[in-house]
């Protein structure tokens, strides 16, 4: 479609806001991966699939894709946006937290892989420079297919979804190095290999250290700025501005966007606003992804499999073996039990979503030929295909070895991947709640607390105390706080209407935890148990008894009597909020 027939391309975006409004909710109702479903759809509506009959049959050009640069434009934000979500997951904290995992076994992941990859590739042919591009790249795994496999089977609590986190949370790091080594490899200065390399290394060190002065002298403060004026529109304004605006500015320093993205979501997953813009971008990230891993699709061509029966197949089962391999010793070897790490080489064996990225780019840059980089995007495309499969069989094999040999993982816990577990969440952080936060840190019980006032999280924070910026009654937030491991929800907000609001908000996501609410009085008391609050403590009545208490102090009366006077009384006007 061209432009001065009207928008741009927007045929194609109908046709694939059409086929998302079906395929996702599909999906979901069959618990599918959608990054594999949108691959598969790809593949089929693209210009190797129905767009390649368009010629004989034209009324099929409204059923399908016939040129991929189509769609490269809006594939190029859904990048974007990926990589924006992965930096919002990662955290100092929780880096530090599984350190050993992390820089240990994911370090050695990723380096003995690229190692045997890139040697892999040198004896077949390609140059230096290709190998180490494609031995780092198939290094890495796909973290939006493992970690939707992990959730789906609920092991990413286990030992085996901890390790395997640990591992993508290092690999989602190396994509910082490794598209700044592409980009400089790229550049035709005539140096050699080790100086490219080494300019690398000081460019990404650079690059991320300015860019973090930059997240905290400006992005930070614009969002307590904006934030304090609880406008969603402008705050949703500046989530979009941090992500793209900061992908411009390392675009323009010679790097790639998706490097500027993934740092973007670093800055803001050390402010109290993580949770809120994870909110705020949630939908536009399905989309974008949608059409990123569609447009990647599209760049399958399933009739290769013939043309080429036997390579193929054999790369993709190659890397799912060699890395693998080195998956299962590293696992083992740091305390899973022989099945579990076995499950975990399968798991993580296949590449991932971001060998597309830096393939694509490395082809543009000239360091892959264009058979080779074809080759190897069908090599990531197909084994991403299988990795459920695999996942399967590894599931499967794992548990037949740990039940003839009885062996259990040995360490049984890693550390903390930024659940929360047994912790008591506080809603809302005035007076009250900060008194309750307090007397809970004197008891040894974690906490944690979420307030929308962004000037006291700005203030508490500063304190080093552990209160984020979002609102209570947005099931999402709940869900990002990992709800289902609180084991009590307190709630002491000064409006009645909004306290009602998420009680029953929280009831339906988390049935069975422990929800305790500060009423205004009877009236709003009966309001909260009805609503699903399983302890309700009026202010005026308990400061009413107190009064009383200490009015029959100060008249002599005994204390066994003045407190036998005040339980009546307390339970003669609580009794109407026994709900049953």
């Amino acid at each position: 479609m061209s432009a001065h027939d009207g928008l741009p391309f927007l045929g194609e975006l109908i046709l694939f806001l059409a086929l998302a409004g079906v395929l996702i909710p599909l999906l979901q109702r069959r618990a599918i991966n959608p990054v594999l479903g949108f691959l598969a759809l790809g593949a089929i509506v693209g210009p190797h699939g129905v767009g390649r009959f368009v010629d004989t049959l034209p009324w099929l050009s409204y059923l399908s894709f016939s040129e991929v640069d189509h769609v490269a434009v809006f594939a190029e934000l859904g990048v974007v946006f990926l990589m924006f979500m992965i930096g919002l997951e990662m955290s100092i904290d929780r880096l530090w937290a599984m350190r050993r995992w992390v820089f240990g076994v994911g370090t050695l992941q990723v380096l003995l892989s690229a190692l045997a990859l890139g040697v892999l590739s040198h004896h077949f042919g390609n140059s230096v420079r290709a190998s180490v591009v494609l031995g780092l790249t198939l290094a890495l795994s796909s973290t939006a297919v493992v970690m939707q496999l992990l959730t789906l089977r609920r092991e990413l609590g286990t030992p085996l979804g901890q390790a395997s986190f640990s591992v993508l949370l290092l690999q989602d790091l190396a994509v910082v190095p490794l598209l700044v080594l592409v980009s400089i490899m790229g550049q035709e200065d005539g140096g050699s290999f080790l100086t490219q390399l080494g300019q690398a290394g000081l460019k990404a060190a650079l690059t991320v250290a300015a860019i973090y002065l930059i997240g905290r002298r400006v992005i930070r403060p614009l969002f307590h700025l904006l934030a304090a004026n609880r406008q969603a529109d402008t705050f949703m304004a500046l989530t979009l501005l941090t992500s793209l605006g900061v992908a411009a500015l390392t675009w323009h320093a010679g790097l790639s966007m998706a490097l500027g993205a993934l740092l973007a979501g670093l800055i803001i997953a050390e402010t109290e606003f993580r949770h809120a813009v994870e909110v705020t971008i949630e939908p536009f990230k399905e989309l974008l992804m949608g059409l990123f891993f569609m447009s990647v699709g599209m760049g399958i061509d399933v009739t290769e499999l013939l043309a080429q029966p036997l390579w193929l197949p054999l790369s993709v089962v190659g890397l799912i073996l060699i890395k693998g391999l080195i998956v299962f010793v590293l696992f083992r070897l740091s305390g899973l039990s022989y099945g579990r790490a076995v499950e975990g080489g399968l798991l993580l064996g296949s590449s991932g979503e971001f060998a597309f990225i830096v393939i694509g780019m490395a082809l543009g840059l000239g360091l892959l030929t264009r058979e080779v980089g074809q080759f190897m995007l069908l090599v990531v495309g197909f084994g991403m295909l299988a990795t459920p499969l695999a996942a399967r069989l590894g599931q499967s094999i794992g548990t037949r070895i740990d039940r003839r040999h009885g062996t259990h993982d040995a360490e049984g816990q890693l550390a903390d991947t930024g659940g929360a577990g047994n912790y008591v969440l506080l809603a809302g952080y005035g007076r009250t709640a900060r008194l309750i936060g307090t007397l809970l840190d004197e008891q040894g019980v974690r906490y944690r607390a979420i307030e929308r006032d962004a000037a006291i999280v700005a203030r508490y924070r500063a304190r080093g105390l552990p209160v984020v910026f979002g609102d209570i009654g947005q099931p999402q937030i709940l869900q990002r706080l990992h709800l289902a491991d609180a084991s009590a929800v307190v709630l002491t907000m000064d409006h009645s209407t909004d306290a009602i609001h998420a009680v029953i908000g929280i009831r339906k996501l988390a049935p069975t935890v422990c929800i305790l609410a500060r009423a205004r009085d009877e009236q709003h008391a009966l309001a909260l148990r009805q609503a699903g609050a399983d302890m309700v403590f009026p202010e005026t009545l308990e400061t009413a008894l107190q009064l009383t208490g200490g009015v029959l102090a100060s008249l002599g009366v005994p204390d066994e009597a003045a407190l036998a006077a005040l339980a009546q009384a307390r339970d003669a006007r609580t009794h109407p909020l026994q709900v049953p």
